[in-house]
């Protein structure tokens, strides 16, 4: 069937330093006829944007240019309804995010963000799922290092495993880099509103359901040393484990049931204790509001590191499965992990639910569950490393 679609792809948010870096790696690795825009609300500023990605293919000289606005709803229909994926950028989410993904649940359009914010993905669950089921949309949170890295670095870990059984997983996240202003932002944001995102989580669970016949849940770790990796453990707080066990209860493949648990890995005690430390005192900043205004206030949005030191940066992501008396270890791994490679995983999440043959899903899908296989070749392809490393 034609497709009544003016266009397969539209980045809101291009002007800003991760949307800049997404569109950048369109302009260099979109297949050939892909129709794509941009949409923000400053057209001085994405006319800037369009000339430097004339600089890398002249053809994009002439790429559309969109208004879009948070606050101007009537301007996100229009997006919405001329695009069959929109790629967003603009957070903190929780602030800025929702008038977009309600005009692609309404229109029929596949929404991907990089949102680490738990609360937003809930609240969204709660507004716009049943409306993107029924028009068909596929609305993805988190398709940024939070969290394709753990969702589909435990996909892949579960299809070399073949279970059949109960099975636990446990991911131990490495990493050197620099990161966002915006990353910060959302934390301190999610931080100071633990009680509201309890009970929203406790809303989405009566109205979610569990799958039949099976279970799958994210446990909470406690910090120890693993006996495997060698590393000291610290449980971490983000929204990867919730991802990880909504495609857990949404996949079959991943056992009876299924448990998994989030970590930092640290080399040395003291890192460990460290991290820790510095984990309590970000929370309980976060919880006084005249010391989180000030903390918001020296960390800009919309800035980050320059491509040498992004060069210099890195990701590493183990996996331990336990399941079927077998135990495997499986890592992904990568470069920048804030930057250039959540760019990369944005736009090959867009690139797939536009261009491949997925599964029939619609709603609020992780990334697993809406593109699995497909992503997973993609990211390969494009030089993120998924490999066992013992079992």
């Amino acid at each position: 069937m034609p497709d009544p679609r003016e266009l397969d792809l539209v980045i809101f948010g291009a002007t800003g330093f991760t949307g800049a870096l997404t569109a950048d790696y369109l302009a260099r690795h979109a297949p050939d006829g892909l129709r794509w825009g941009l949409a923000g609300r400053n057209r001085a500023k994405l006319e800037d944007v369009r000339r430097s990605l004339a600089d890398v293919d002249p053809a994009l000289a002439e790429l559309p240019l969109l208004h879009a606005d948070v606050d101007d709803p009537d301007s996100l229909a229009d997006v919405a309804a001329r695009a069959r994926v929109v790629i967003t950028t603009v957070g903190p989410y929780l602030a800025y995010g929702e008038p977009l993904v309600a005009a692609c649940a309404a229109a029929g359009t596949d929404y991907v963000d990089l949102t680490g914010e738990p609360e937003f993905v809930d609240r969204m669950y709660l507004a716009h799922h049943e409306t993107a089921v029924r028009t068909g949309a596929r609305i993805v949170h988190a398709a940024g290092f939070d969290s394709v890295p753990h969702d589909l670095g435990v996909l892949y870990t579960l299809q070399q495993l073949d279970v059949r059984g109960p099975v636990s997983v446990r991911g131990v996240v490495r990493a050197s880099a620099t990161f966002s202003g915006g990353t910060f932002h959302s934390a301190m944001t999610a931080f100071s509103r633990v009680r509201q995102t309890g009970a929203v989580t406790k809303q989405r669970r009566q109205a979610e359901g569990r799958p039949e016949g099976r279970r799958s849940r994210a446990v909470q770790g406690k910090p120890h040393k693993d006996p495997l990796l060698g590393y000291w453990l610290l449980p971490l707080p983000t929204i990867d484990p919730l991802v990880v066990a909504r495609s857990g209860a949404a996949l079959a493949s991943y056992g009876p049931d299924f448990r998994y648990s989030h970590y930092a890995g640290t080399k040395t005690l003291r890192y460990a204790a460290g991290g820790a430390a510095a984990a309590a005192a970000m929370f309980l900043t976060a919880q006084v509001p005249p010391l989180r205004r000030l903390a918001l206030d020296r960390v800009k949005q919309g800035d980050g590191p320059d491509e040498a030191r992004r060069a210099k940066s890195w990701f590493q992501v183990d996996f331990v499965a336990e399941g079927d008396d077998r135990t495997l270890h499986t890592r992904v791994s990568g470069g920048d992990p804030g930057y250039d490679e959540t760019a990369k995983m944005l736009a090959e999440a867009a690139l797939c639910l536009a261009l491949d043959d997925n599964p029939q899903t619609a709603g609020q899908v992780t990334t697993a569950q809406a593109m699995g296989d497909a992503l997973l070749a993609r990211l390969q392809a494009a030089g993120m490393r998924f490999e066992v490393v013992l079992g």
